[in-house]
């Protein structure tokens, strides 16, 4: 099963995103654990993940995750999610930019 985490400011705002991303998930019969963590914790998870989304309000940490994930788990998927994506809490859009990241 691929886990997909979401890295956020506090781990709340995107926990709608979630849900709309595992409804998308589900809706295509892939079974995967996609959840949303602070920033803080999630620099801890890099090794326990398949992908890393981050959201638009932490875009500025995408090299200290990317330079944490290369010694961690190198080869991780980590990028941030598109900010329209994000602000319409497109789930479908955002799973299969990670499927995506995933399959590269």
């Amino acid at each position: 099963m691929k886990k997909i985490m979401l890295v956020c400011s506090a781990g709340m705002s995107t926990s709608l995103l979630v849900t709309k991303m595992e409804q998308a998930a589900e809706k295509v019969g892939d079974e995967v654990e996609i959840f949303a963590l602070p920033m803080s914790d999630g620099i801890n998870r890099l090794s326990t993940v398949d992908c890393v989304l981050l959201g638009p309000q932490v875009r500025f940490n995408l090299g200290k995750i990317k330079e944490e994930a290369a010694k961690v788990n190198p080869g991780l998927p980590v990028d941030v999610i598109d900010m329209k994506d994000y602000g319409m809490m497109n789930g479908e859009k955002v799973y299969n930019y990670a499927k995506k990241l995933m399959d590269e």
